[in-house]
């Protein structure tokens, strides 16, 4: 069976066709996976992961902080730009935002510009104020400690000797006035000695002197 003239050239027509327009798709395709910004923003850095731009041209790379100092300054890079090093952000206790802007040197419509948040990292938020309701104490589970009682020492009683000498009454002290025979030996009882011998003596010559006056009556 023969195929004529007109069929070929028609199907040679259509071939060429879908293989040009594979072709235009493969084409048209590759500058969409090409030219990839990809970064990362956290409270604390910024990382940068910039791929598939133009080995031929020369990019350029700025971060900064929206109404503040850049991150990093204008830096020029070929095909792919990485930090090796994080981009340190500075202590905050508000949100930042962080700017990326992407200058592509083979055509504008390669460029990116966008912006990212930094969030505030726990360490940096001031202390919550102190409460004005004083929280009450946890009750305790141990119970509470108790003291043995105080064990008072008896004081001593008196020795029986003591209680004798504090019961007896003290002896009287000697007189020391004018008349007293004590530094002399004698006692108490010579006044009454020497008056009743004075006394004997009256008697006794109160009876001669009447013996004398009788026998001179009888004469």
């Amino acid at each position: 069976m023969t195929i004529p003239r007109r069929s070929r050239r028609g199907a040679g027509v259509f071939a060429a066709a879908a293989v040009a327009g594979l072709a235009g798709g493969i084409v048209f395709a590759s500058p969409a996976a090409a030219h990839t910004p990809t970064w990362a923003v956290t409270c604390t850095e910024v990382t940068l992961n910039l791929t598939a731009y133009s080995a031929s041209a020369e990019n350029e790379v700025t971060v900064s902080i929206e109404g503040g100092d850049e991150l990093l300054p204008a830096t020029t890079f070929g095909r792919e730009y990485r930090t090796q090093t994080p981009l340190k952000l500075p202590p905050h206790d508000k949100e930042l935002t962080v700017s990326l802007v992407v200058k592509a040197g083979d055509s504008d419509r390669y460029s990116f510009k966008g912006t990212k948040t930094s969030p505030v990292c726990d360490e940096n938020l001031p202390p919550a104020p102190p409460s004005e309701e004083p929280s009450s104490p946890a009750p305790s589970t141990e119970p509470p400690a108790t003291e043995p009682p105080a064990t008072e020492t008896p004081e001593p009683s008196a020795t029986p000797s003591e209680t004798a000498s504090e019961a007896a009454p003290a002896p009287a002290e000697p007189s020391t006035g004018e008349g007293d025979l004590a530094e002399t030996g004698s006692s108490s009882a010579t006044p009454v000695i020497g008056g009743a011998a004075v006394a004997v003596l009256l008697a006794g010559t109160g009876i001669l002197w009447s013996v004398r006056k009788r026998r001179a009556t009888q004469h």
